[in-house]
């Protein structure tokens, strides 16, 4: 049993209150590391595509085994972090996450490894990051009070476009000038380095930070897992994110393939994606925060997100393509929209479930989230058979309004 919290429970008040922005920035240190491999990598498909011989087909195997790896797992390292703490639930998949890129710069390179060998690995490296998100996201709840936690919520959500836009920027270089046993090296130095962080920092807040605002919360009752409002914000949750890996995993290759864009024009676009990702979560944080309208901000993020991709479906289709600046334009905005919400749907889910049930809560929606980042690598090449770019785009936009009718409606005064 880790008691560690009773040692920290008699410090002052005010070490308490500054700790909190220790433990945040633990929680983005770590999501961070592990979004540099889950998002960043998939901005080197291009280079795996080359150099492990792969087809589109295969390509989208490889880069959905990862999210179909987190899938498996999340769910249970979620209750297992409700049950054992943050503490260590974290810094067990840090670790392990770290080992698991270094086995592959070892023994998955494209000198050394097979198709099969390479979609297991990728698939084990999920199985071990999917112990990030629950665990740092409790800790978020935990020593926040209600009226920070969207805000809060909402800056650890910024670790995944931070990791992917680091990834985004760093990736594509490594791999096209020092090949795969450097990417994943530095991919293990990053967890080894925010292990170290949560080691130092993370512990369970004093007991009185537990309790929620009166009026703010209603009491958990029992698991989540039978909590039908929900398992409706998780389903939401889940279709949101389709269109968001849409982008992820194959923007590099439409950029690439349609926009006949290079490796520099290629990085900055998906930086200045990630860069306007984060921008917009921290916004939506605090704007939610201050008027209280978490649940009008995300039916009003799926139209915008499903307009936006529309609008590039459409673009695209007329011709822009041969208008490189627009085009990419176009795609950061799209990819902007669809990313923007995330801290504040966190923060909704994680508020219905209780914060001493947070972690199982977290560990549902992230369930559902990559089981999407599994089937949309996998999808995303039978529809290019099909049809074109535009299809792929415009098919995203409807995913995105088929979450509307699954996150709760707003309040009444």
């Amino acid at each position: 049993m880790d008691i560690s919290w009773v040692s920290n429970s008699i410090k002052s008040p005010a070490l308490d209150s500054r700790h909190r922005w220790k433990v945040l920035g633990v929680g983005v240190a770590a999501n961070a590391s592990v979004s540099a491999a889950a998002t960043g990598f998939p901005t080197t498909a291009v280079w795996v595509r080359s150099a492990y011989h792969l087809s589109n087909g295969q390509l989208g195997v490889v880069l959905g085994a990862l999210g179909l790896g987190v899938a498996l797992s999340e769910l249970p390292w979620g209750v297992l972090t409700d049950r054992w703490g943050d503490r260590p639930v974290l810094l067990t998949g840090l670790l392990t996450t770290a080992a698991a890129l270094i086995a592959m710069a070892l023994f998955a390179t494209p000198a050394t490894a097979s198709f099969a060998w390479l979609v297991a690995a990728m698939c084990g490296l999920g199985l071990l990051g999917g112990s990030v998100n629950g665990s740092s996201g409790r800790a978020v709840m935990a020593w926040f009070g209600e009226g920070e936690r969207g805000l809060a919520m909402s800056i650890r959500q910024t670790a995944v476009p931070l990791g992917g836009g680091i990834g985004a920027a760093l990736l594509p270089w490594l791999a096209s000038t020092h090949g795969f046993s450097v990417v994943f090296g530095v991919l293990a130095a990053m967890c080894l380095l925010s292990g170290a962080f949560a080691w130092r920092w993370l512990h369970e807040p004093p007991l009185a930070q537990h309790k929620p605002a009166p009026g703010k919360v209603r009491p958990a009752q029992g698991t989540p897992l039978r909590d039908v409002q929900v398992w409706r914000v998780v389903f939401g949750i889940g279709v949101l994110c389709v269109p968001q890996f849409a982008v992820l995993s194959f923007a590099t290759i439409f950029l690439h393939d349609a926009a006949r864009f290079g490796v520099t024009a290629i990085s900055a676009t998906m930086g200045a994606l990630q860069l306007g990702a984060i921008g917009m979560r921290v916004w939506s944080g605090r704007h939610t925060d201050r008027h209280g309208n978490r649940r009008a901000y995300l039916k009003m993020s799926t139209v915008v997100a499903c307009a936006s991709f529309v609008v590039l479906g459409l673009a695209t289709a007329l011709g822009a393509v041969h208008l490189p600046v627009l085009l990419a334009a176009m795609l950061i905005l799209a990819g902007v929209c669809v990313s923007a919400w995330h801290g504040v749907a966190y923060t909704e889910l994680a508020t219905l479930a209780g914060t001493a049930r947070a972690g199982t809560a977290l560990g549902m929606a992230n369930t559902a989230v990559f089981v999407g980042f599994f089937l949309t690598p996998l999808a995303i090449p039978h529809v290019l058979a099909l049809g074109s770019w535009p299809l792929v785009w415009l098919a995203a936009g409807v995913c995105a309004s088929l979450a509307w009718p699954l996150f709760p409606k707003p309040a009444r005064a």
